[in-house]
């Protein structure tokens, strides 16, 4: 990155650091999801964007950390540090174990086997007594969003440095090998399966570590909001929309989709879903690659960007 580049990154930083306080009750809490959601949406990144496998199962991870936290605050009396750590763990073992198998599978097959993985995960927690079967579990309220917030931000940094990291290392070419020709890359040396479930685990990391702040933020939990399918659905929408593949990409898509979502919410209610069905679609067409690569291109190509898009689509 260039010094400009990274000091507009840190001043971005700087400024989303000071929310708590300058910003409203309501700011502050809205902020909390989006960076959650931000994290996320990274996480995804390194085996959708990266690695090139359209994963459907990272919400699992997200609930597994969830669950992490809860069951080691309410059923154990443990502190909400060690809660985290439990969840992680379960993240990357389940990541391990069903990646194996999992990644063996390509393209719309690796798609439909992980979507059944939150439906799945879904019915065994609900049987699972520790984990307060389809009750859930209720965590001890801690009523500080600003602590909440600053932890979102830490930890979407922490993704987000890690990412850049792996652009710049034999690991994170590894796994732009794969996406681009995965024979190819076997064929060159790489261990295909050790990068792939590797880059498993690491986004399921970072998705358990969101999944157990909001779970402590919102102190309610339960199989069906855990696990919930949507969630990996935004993940993804942010993540295409912002540019997979990129470092700032899933962030930038993640932040102004929550804003257009909040928007729309609180302005039109009743068709709110509709003009965001509408802008998701309106990005595909116009910006297939994502808001990072219809940056770069405008540079070169002007507004003819757009219209090439449309002619590639046939509209």
């Amino acid at each position: 990155m260039k010094a400009w580049q990274i000091g507009m990154v840190l001043a971005a930083l700087l400024l989303l650091a000071g929310v708590p306080w300058y910003g409203s009750d309501v700011l502050v809490q809205f902020g909390i999801n989006a960076l959650l959601l931000a994290v996320l949406a990274q996480g995804w990144n390194i085996i959708g964007g990266y690695t090139g496998y359209a994963s459907f199962g990272n919400s699992v991870f997200y609930g597994l950390g969830a669950y992490g936290v809860a069951i080691a605050m309410v059923q154990w009396q443990l502190p909400f540090g060690v809660g985290m750590v439990f969840g992680v763990v379960l993240a990357v073992v389940f990541a391990v174990l069903l990646g194996i198998p999992v990644l063996r599978l390509k393209g719309h097959y690796f798609a439909i086997a992980t979507l059944a993985l939150s439906q799945v995960m879904t019915a065994i927690v609900s049987n699972v007594g520790l984990a307060g079967q389809n009750i859930g579990l209720v965590l001890p309220p801690l009523n500080n969003d600003p602590l909440f917030y600053e932890l979102s931000l830490g930890l979407l940094t922490v993704a987000t440095l890690t990412i850049w990291g792996l652009t710049r290392s034999r690991f994170g070419f590894g796994l732009i090998a794969i996406r681009e020709n995965e024979e190819g890359a076997a064929v060159m040396g790489v261990n295909t399966t050790l990068y792939k479930v590797l880059a498993f685990a690491l986004s399921g990391v970072f998705s358990a570590l969101a999944g157990g702040i909001h779970a402590y933020w919102i102190t309610f939990l339960d199989p069906d909001s855990a696990f919930d399918i949507s969630l990996n659905v935004k993940m993804i929408i942010m993540a295409v929309f912002g540019g997979p593949g990129t470092v700032l990409g899933p962030i930038v898509g993640a932040l102004s989709l929550s804003a257009i979502s909040e928007f729309l919410s609180s302005e039109v209610t009743s068709i709110a879903g509709l003009f965001f069905g509408l802008v998701i679609v309106a990005a595909v067409v116009l910006m297939p690659r994502g808001l990072a690569d219809m940056i770069r291109r405008l540079r070169k190509t002007g507004w003819r960007y757009f219209s090439e898009n449309i002619r590639a689509h046939r509209l």
